[in-house]
């Protein structure tokens, strides 16, 4: 079972979207997947979902189903995680419910950070807490893929996150703004790498409960074009999206800088074309652009523009697939 995280601290830059429709990519390829929303703000499981779910998964009270209720116990100092409630979006898809509560869970993370180098077991059953939720979660849905939608910050929730995943990829957009985060997120990475591989080798003996690894292996970016005029990024990005190879290989691979394009890049993942137009109709309709149909108001145009959308995610799916050394059926 493979996880990967995506993740940029620079919001904007496709990242719920990404994870969506690659979701959606998998399962039609015959893959079991799991969504896993531990972005505070739940806009992956708002994607997925109707609004009359979401007001039945975050009832007034506790929610026992989303992300929250399984780690209430353990934020509350009350027990353990409990299994996760994981939605069925469908014969291969399932999804690990988000909740705007999940914030809350930030100062305990942040408190038991520290209290790992003291070798403190409930500190380690307080970090490792997203980790056995996403593999109790897997094994319900008898998952070979997750994917795991984080928030862009660099605060403890997404620390514990991310060292859940076996993988990263970076969504990023043709802009000052994505090329700063690459700035943060690569030293940031190293440096929680280092640090919970320290925290392994101090981990009290006799746990009763499974560790991550704390892998967080970049496998490559993908970049969502600001728009499209024949095929091309707009002129006034192409500067920044020059810019980009050199410091994903600077900052995210600590190697030395690179004047490689885009296109000749091998850690560029992809290139994908804003579908501005698609993304209304599969919102109303609750299913990625590349599922819409006549029925959902994609006429003329549109269906060649859904076709597109398609083969794109399709290629997308199989670089990360190959990259990351995933078997697909």
């Amino acid at each position: 079972m493979k996880t990967i995280a995506f993740f940029n601290n620079k919001g904007g830059v496709g990242k719920t979207s990404l994870v969506y429709h690659l979701s959606w990519m998998y399962a039609e390829l015959g893959v079991n997947v799991v969504a896993a929303d531990l972005d505070p703000q739940a806009n992956l499981t708002a994607m997925f979902l109707p609004e009359e779910r979401l007001e039945q998964l975050w009832p007034d009270g506790s929610h026992p189903d989303s992300v929250l209720g399984c780690i209430d116990p353990i934020r509350r100092g009350v027990g353990d995680v409990s299994d996760p409630h994981v939605e069925s979006m469908g014969e291969r898809l399932g999804l690990v419910v988000g909740d705007l509560g999940l914030s809350a869970f930030e100062d305990k993370l942040s408190a038991a950070w520290p209290r790992c180098v003291d070798r403190e077991e409930d500190a380690f059953r307080v970090t490792s807490s997203f980790h056995r939720i996403l593999a109790s979660a897997a094994v319900q849905q008898s998952a070979d893929l997750v994917l795991i939608d984080v928030g862009p910050n660099l605060g403890a929730i997404n620390r514990t996150a991310l060292i859940a995943a076996d993988h990263v990829v970076v969504p990023l957009a043709s802009d000052l703004f994505s090329l700063q985060g690459l700035r943060n997120l690569g030293p940031t990475l190293q440096a929680w790498r280092s640090q919970w591989l320290d925290r392994l080798q101090r981990r009290p003996p006799g746990l009763d409960f499974d560790l991550p690894r704390g892998d967080m292996a970049p496998i490559g970016y993908a970049i969502l074009q600001h728009a499209v005029r024949l095929d091309r990024p707009v002129k006034a990005y192409e500067r920044w999206m020059k810019r980009i190879p050199g410091t994903y290989h600077t900052e995210v691979l600590g190697e030395a800088d690179t004047d490689v394009s885009v296109e000749e890049d091998p850690h560029c993942l992809a290139s994908l074309k804003n579908y501005r137009s698609l993304m209304p109709l599969a919102q109303d309709a609750l299913k990625p652009m590349f599922q819409l149909r006549a029925a959902d108001g994609a006429l003329g145009g549109h269906m060649y523009a859904v076709q597109g959308c398609y083969d794109d995610f399709k290629h997308l799916a199989l670089a990360i697939a190959r990259k990351s050394h995933l078997d697909l059926p």
